[in-house]
């Protein structure tokens, strides 16, 4: 297996922006067209395309959903797309998935309403991540806004047990600040679950490719590309190109 880099788009009031450490107030706005933006990382090679309703993780609901179906549209029936952000029941999950996403990604919901997560992947089996963003450990919900008590570690292995295809795991202090990716924690993370481990949060370059790669064995299967991708300091084809070939390297 090598390294899935996956660029993330999101949305806010329609547009691709970026926020640095989740604050709405301070968006950088990169496409006023979701759609052509998906197809422009398709073109770059992009095997898989995360969104996030911005408006809808603060709202409790979805907000950009045209954005959204077209983004799904744009990236077709061979890149999957992955989509978080507000999702709070069953029906909103079954939507997402009808309009053709691959998979939903649950965040605050799945813990202020542990039942949910476990229902949903119940009834959408291998299709359900579960987005765990923290600071110092502690998670944090409702938009970055609030830190529960909850330990990254312990809520993982409960997220196992109830059948999640896969942990997002976003280190929130990072995030848009290009500052590099926390991978102490991310380790730690995959290395006791084991389900698959997406990190997201901080990845500012090459270096960080690098790193996530050397360590993709422990259970690391991705990483979310954000501002380091908008800004050009990531070339997404070359990123994926030195996973792959790093992938390959391990596999002999």
């Amino acid at each position: 297996m090598s390294l899935l880099l996956i660029p993330a788009i999101d949305l806010k009031d329609g547009q691709c922006v970026r926020l640095r450490q989740g604050d709405l107030n301070d968006a950088t706005i990169f496409s006023g067209n979701p759609g052509e933006q998906a197809a422009h990382w398709v073109a770059q090679g992009a095997r898989r395309i995360h969104i996030v309703d911005l408006n809808g993780a603060v709202a409790g609901k979805p907000k950009n959903e045209s954005a959204i179906k077209a983004i799904i549209q744009s990236a077709g029936p061979d890149v999957p797309v992955q989509v978080g952000g507000g999702i709070r029941d069953l029906d909103t999950i079954e939507r997402f998935l009808d309009d053709g996403a691959s998979f939903v990604v649950i965040g605050t919901a799945a813990v202020k309403n542990p039942g949910l997560l476990k229902d949903a992947c119940a009834a959408f089996p291998g299709q359900i991540i579960v987005s765990i963003d923290a600071k110092d450990g502690k998670v944090a919900t409702d938009g970055w806004s609030k830190l529960s008590g909850h330990e990254v570690i312990d809520l993982a292995q409960k997220f196992e047990d109830d059948g999640v295809s896969a942990v997002l795991y976003t280190d929130i202090g990072r995030d848009g600040m290009m500052t590099g990716v926390n991978l102490d924690a991310t380790v730690r993370l995959a290395q006791s679950v084991s389900i698959p481990i997406i990190a997201s949060g901080g990845i500012a370059g090459m270096q960080d490719i690098k790193d996530l790669a050397a360590v993709e064995s422990e259970g690391i299967m991705g990483a979310i590309l954000g501002r380091a991708l908008y800004e050009g300091k990531l070339n997404l084809e070359q990123a994926q190109a030195y996973a792959d070939a790093a992938g390959a390297a391990d596999a002999d």
